[in-house]
């Protein structure tokens, strides 16, 4: 099964650390087959969030259009930007049934950033890969790439994504397509 993955860059630095990582991450899944694209919420695509703002098009189009995402934040005070926190608020619903990945630029792990991004997809329904990708800036790159040990990390867990959630996506639609009342698709079939 042929999965898609959307990159949502919560930086709004210009050529961030977790963005370059968050690159690499998709051209590793791609070259594992999926296809990808590129969210850069720096672009300022996506309004503060309130009830009655909307995206546009494009964006609903790429959230849509996945199967699976990978999210990358820097580490503000133990926490993830405000950016990728205000996507989030707009997109829940659309999360049901994917997997989610994570990158963090941290000099501090990153830990409670990804726990947070596992909660907020949580809450939606999504499915994480049980460990993410965390770097430290310039002592995890060298000439704009990642240095082999984090590179090995990145490819690994995009490879990961790819394959569960392939696995992941192929039972949710399983479930979504089917009657039996048990399964936790069922909640969103028409």
């Amino acid at each position: 099964m042929s999965i898609n993955v959307l990159g949502v860059a919560g930086s709004t630095r210009a050529n961030s650390y977790s963005t370059r990582a968050l690159k690499a991450a998709l051209e590793a899944a791609q070259k594992h087959g999926a296809q990808v694209r590129l969210l850069e919420l720096a672009n300022g695509d996506v309004p503060f969030y309130s009830p009655s703002a909307s995206v546009p098009d494009k964006v609903s189009h790429d959230v849509s259009w996945a199967n699976a995402f990978i999210l990358a934040s820097p580490d503000y005070h133990g926490s993830m930007s405000g950016t990728l926190k205000n996507f989030l608020d707009f997109f829940y619903e659309e999360f049901a049934g994917k997997a989610f990945g994570y990158v963090v630029a941290s000099h501090e792990k990153g830990l409670t950033v990804m726990e947070q991004m596992r909660t907020a997809v949580r809450q939606c329904y999504g499915w994480s890969l049980p460990y993410g990708v965390s770097i430290n800036g310039e002592q995890d790159f060298s000439g704009g790439s990642p240095v082999a040990k984090v590179d090995q990390r990145i490819r690994m867990m995009a490879r990961d994504l790819v394959v569960y959630g392939s696995l992941i996506q192929g039972q949710f639609a399983q479930d979504l397509a089917g009657t039996d009342p048990d399964t936790f698709a069922a909640r969103y079939r028409p």
